[in-house]
């Protein structure tokens, strides 16, 4: 039976030893290394044993009586959490481990977040139970306070083949049919673990239980449990589907595409579909760490690796629809690369588009006009080893700009934008409505044209043409968001529309709607939630003020105060330290991005970006007419009248 299982904690949790132990228990490996030793298995690429963590999401293959695991080791620190993200849409099952010293700490509640949105029934390790100071069962209180009330200890009557009389009664209490035939007739032991394992599938209880990864306790025990209550029920028999979930290249450049049977078989030499795409794959491959051995077939439930795949990225679905979303660890930060080296320009963004390839949440972007490139990244950590692995990987010395907070746009006020393009031999109209839309929603679409007035094919080109990439918007040139576009109507001419018209007269037409419009600056923001002693309660709140933050009443648990609230991520994002320092490292704090809301400096930022409207090389409002045989400009706020359209 194939299992997928990820491994998630917080940064020093002991996710890697933990790993370590499991490998070695399943004779995969004959040694177990540590992180302080820099010689973990999975911790294969020399940065990560530099710097004792994880930044990749490495594999391993092990076997344990019916089951085959494949196992994920993914990032604990919260720069590196999109690969994290990734790596969840092929998980059947998680472990997330929480040090019995440190309890539940800052990240493991974004893990936790993540597992309920994408449903992966999930496991507890309390690890470190051998320190100083571990404490299980304030740990267990603390995941019933703060994560979820429906976590269940496995107890050693468990794993020596009975529930206890505990764990029947919990079950029981959680299932009405049970309950009912407890009362009625008692235990039936094959029933309650049947349930107790659909139960834990359906994401209605979590197990957990407790040891020390470093000192080899209770990891044959949790093994045992873990692999008696988890099942999977992939099926051969159907056509091949599967899911793309890392994107690598190697030594060599080869690009190398990990992909998750979801259903069916896959052989050598065949074709596959994704998209409108038909490649054929190449070579197949079964990773453990950075070591692989070449198969000729695979099947359902299975990860792999294959070349021959030249276009699919991470999240593509395979032979169906199930192409992947993610949209929780969003890097709210950019930074310009500094090229060191003597090199093109242009060569160094081939390197940037291989990492881009392999973390699409880097979203690299070429500034033509400036030479420049930009990245997205989630913090300075991330950044210094990005100039690590470059250097490592194409000898290339760069260095980075301090990063900067990403900023949006978006508009307040309803307004019509007209675009004509019609300079000699080519010809376009387009007419939309642009309107406010809910937060944190993007740009979405409508069409209310008649096929009479444009046809369908011109329809669907204004369509691509406004969803393809992002949009500039007026006040400092950043993406514009959180609007809805309706195509109202357009013209094309049978002789002189040719390929682009229509993208000429859409990018004018979106643009001369902003001119009208009010125009308004987004920042990204922070969900907090802070943790000291109530004597600090109020030293908190007042800088949560002056960072231009919002707090709910806070809470108290004992001798200790709970602030939640939402904040601008410019002025919270180094604050994490300033509470360390406060509090002698005794207060604790989560940031989580919760999406874009009006910019408290609105006019400081403007100022600040400097950006021109008109003169972005992109981007105009003024439509192109066209008389006598010569094409000539009307600027926006004179371009209506001229409109050929009638209006809508």
């Amino acid at each position: 039976m194939n299992k997928t299982i990820g491994i998630l904690a917080h940064v020093d949790a002991g996710k890697t030893t933990f790993s370590e132990q499991l490998l070695y228990h399943t004779n995969r490996i004959k040694h177990r290394g540590r992180v302080d030793h820099h010689n973990a298995f999975l911790d294969s690429h020399e940065i990560e044993r530099q710097r004792g963590i994880t930044v990749f999401a490495d594999q391993a293959m092990l076997n344990y009586h019916n089951s085959t695991f494949y196992l994920i080791d993914t990032p604990g620190h919260i720069d590196f959490s999109p690969e994290m993200e990734r790596s969840m849409q092929v998980m059947d099952y998680a472990i997330v481990l929480i040090s019995a010293v440190e309890g539940i700490q800052a990240h493991t509640e974004t893990v936790w977040e993540l597992l309920r949105k994408y449903q992966i029934p999930t496991f507890f390790f309390i690890n470190k139970t051998d320190r100083v100071g571990a404490n299980i069962e304030k740990i267990i209180e603390s995941i019933r306070d703060n994560l979820t009330d429906a976590v269940v200890e496995i107890t050693d009557s468990f794993i020596e083949g009975e529930m206890g009389e505990s764990l029947i009664e919990f079950v029981a209490e959680r299932n009405e049919e049970l309950l009912d035939r407890y009362v009625e007739s008692g235990y039936e032991k094959k029933r309650w673990q049947e349930a107790f394992i659909e139960m834990i599938k359906q994401n209605q209880v979590f197990p957990c239980a407790w040891g020390s990864a470093l000192q080899d306790i209770g990891i044959v025990n949790f093994l045992d449990a873990f692999n008696k209550l988890t099942t999977t029920n992939y099926s051969i028999k159907e056509a091949f589907t599967g899911r793309v979930y890392k994107v690598r290249h190697d030594e060599n450049g080869t690009r190398i595409t990990y992909i998750k049977a979801i259903s069916g078989t896959l052989k050598v030499r065949d074709e596959i579909t994704y998209g409108e795409i038909t490649e054929k794959i190449t070579q197949m491959r079964i990773y453990n760490g950075n070591k692989y051995t070449s198969v000729s077939k695979v099947e359902a439930g299975e990860l792999f690796a294959v070349t021959g795949l030249s276009m699919a990225t991470v999240g593509t679905g395979i032979g169906c629809s199930l192409d992947a979303e993610f949209g929780e660890m969003i890097p709210t930060l950019k930074s310009k690369v500094l090229i060191k080296s003597a090199i093109n320009m242009k060569e160094a963004l081939r390197y940037f588009n291989i990492l881009n390839a392999e973390d699409p949440s880097l979203n690299v972007i070429w500034d033509e006009s400036l030479q420049q490139i930009h990245i997205h990244v989630m913090g300075t950590i991330q950044l210094e080893v990005l100039q690590q692995m470059i250097l490592e990987r194409f000898q290339l010395e760069v260095a980075f700009n301090d990063p900067e907070i990403l900023y949006k746009e978006t508009i307040e006020s309803k307004v019509i934008g007209y675009g004509h393009f019609e300079p000699l031999g080519h010809y376009a109209e387009v007419h939309l409505r642009i309107e406010p839309g809910e937060r944190n929603t993007g740009i979405t679409f409508n069409n209310a044209c008649h096929a009479d007035d444009l046809s369908i094919g011109h329809q669907h080109l204004i369509q691509q043409h406004l969803l393809e990439q992002d949009h500039h918007g007026l006040l400092t040139g950043s993406p514009l968001t959180d609007v809805k576009i309706t195509l109202l109507t357009g013209q094309a001419h049978n002789k002189h529309t040719s390929g682009g018209d229509f993208r000429e007269a859409t990018y004018r037409a979106l643009r001369q709607g902003l001119e009208k419009a009010a125009n308004l600056v987004l920042e990204p923001i922070y969900e907090f939630k802070i943790i000291v002693d109530l004597e600090l309660i109020g030293r908190v709140m007042s800088d949560i003020q002056a960072s231009f933050g919002k707090f709910d009443p806070p809470n108290t648990v004992g001798e200790r105060a709970i602030i939640t609230g939402t904040v601008p991520v410019a002025t919270f994002m180094n604050y994490s330290t300033q509470l360390a320092a406060f509090t002698k490292g005794k207060g604790s704090i989560r940031l989580a991005f919760a999406g874009y809301n009006h910019c408290h400096n609105q006019k400081e930022v403007i100022e600040q970006i400097d950006y021109d409207k008109n003169a972005d090389p992109k981007y105009t409002s003024t439509s192109i007419f066209c008389s006598k045989g010569q094409g000539y400009p009307v600027p926006w706020d004179e371009a209506e009248k001229e409109m050929h359209c009638s209006k809508k």
